[in-house]
């Protein structure tokens, strides 16, 4: 059994939950400060991800990232380097669908932090960056926890965007899901079995996590 898939999704996983974990952060504690309208124009946009077919974010993956699109097309005429049918490719799509999880988690976390503790955090001099670091993230921690392992999840399960712009190449570019797909497309139905229980089995681990963490916060 060639553990590359796993190997891969894991890699892409990891990869993209660490891009968003930092950026999903910002956007949420910038967003949180917003005025209502604004907040409310961002928060459609940045949330589309999550409601739309994965297969359309592929596409528009594809007219921004390909060799005819704007940064695609750029980036190899100035590098010589491809952004799609590669295997980073996949962690542009899974971070793209997973970033609403973890966004609006953590907006949802800092929403309900009491913002006396940073009033009178503020009165001892302390400064907003170290507020943020010291106070705020780890009173929201589970909340921004749970957002992460989510994203995870989803991220390592990530297939429609995925297909789009990184394909599958036995090797190179193929994941957990694509494998999936590919060997019951053949009509393999044993290995494609095989793959999906080690999915099952991840997805449980991550359920877990999330329910050990909630118990350990009560």
């Amino acid at each position: 059994m060639d553990l590359y898939p796993l190997l891969n999704s894991l890699r892409i996983a990891v990869i993209s939950t660490a891009l968003i974990f930092f950026v999903g952060l910002w956007a949420a504690q910038v967003i949180f400060r917003c005025p209502p309208v604004v907040k409310g124009i961002l928060d459609v946009v940045l949330t589309l991800p999550l409601v739309l077919p994965p297969t359309v974010v592929g596409y528009l993956l594809l007219c921004l990232l390909g060799p005819n699109g704007w940064v695609g097309g750029l980036v190899q005429r100035c590098l010589d380097v491809r952004l799609t049918m590669v295997w980073y490719a996949a962690v542009f799509s899974s971070a793209v669908v997973a970033f609403p999880l973890m966004y609006r988690t953590a907006r949802g976390a800092f929403e309900s932090y009491d913002q006396t503790l940073t009033d009178a955090a503020r009165t001892l001099g302390r400064s907003d960056r170290w507020i943020f670091w010291h106070i705020q993230l780890p009173v929201c921690r589970q909340g921004i926890v749970a957002g992460t392992v989510l994203a995870f999840a989803r991220a390592l399960g990530e297939y429609g965007a995925t297909s789009m712009i990184a394909g599958y190449t036995p090797g190179k570019t193929a994941t957990i899901s694509t494998t999936v797909y590919q060997f019951w497309r053949t009509g393999n139905d044993a290995m494609a079995l095989r793959w999906v229980l080690v999915n099952l089995g991840i997805s449980a681990v991550v359920l877990l996590a999330i329910n050990l963490l909630e118990r350990k916060e009560r």
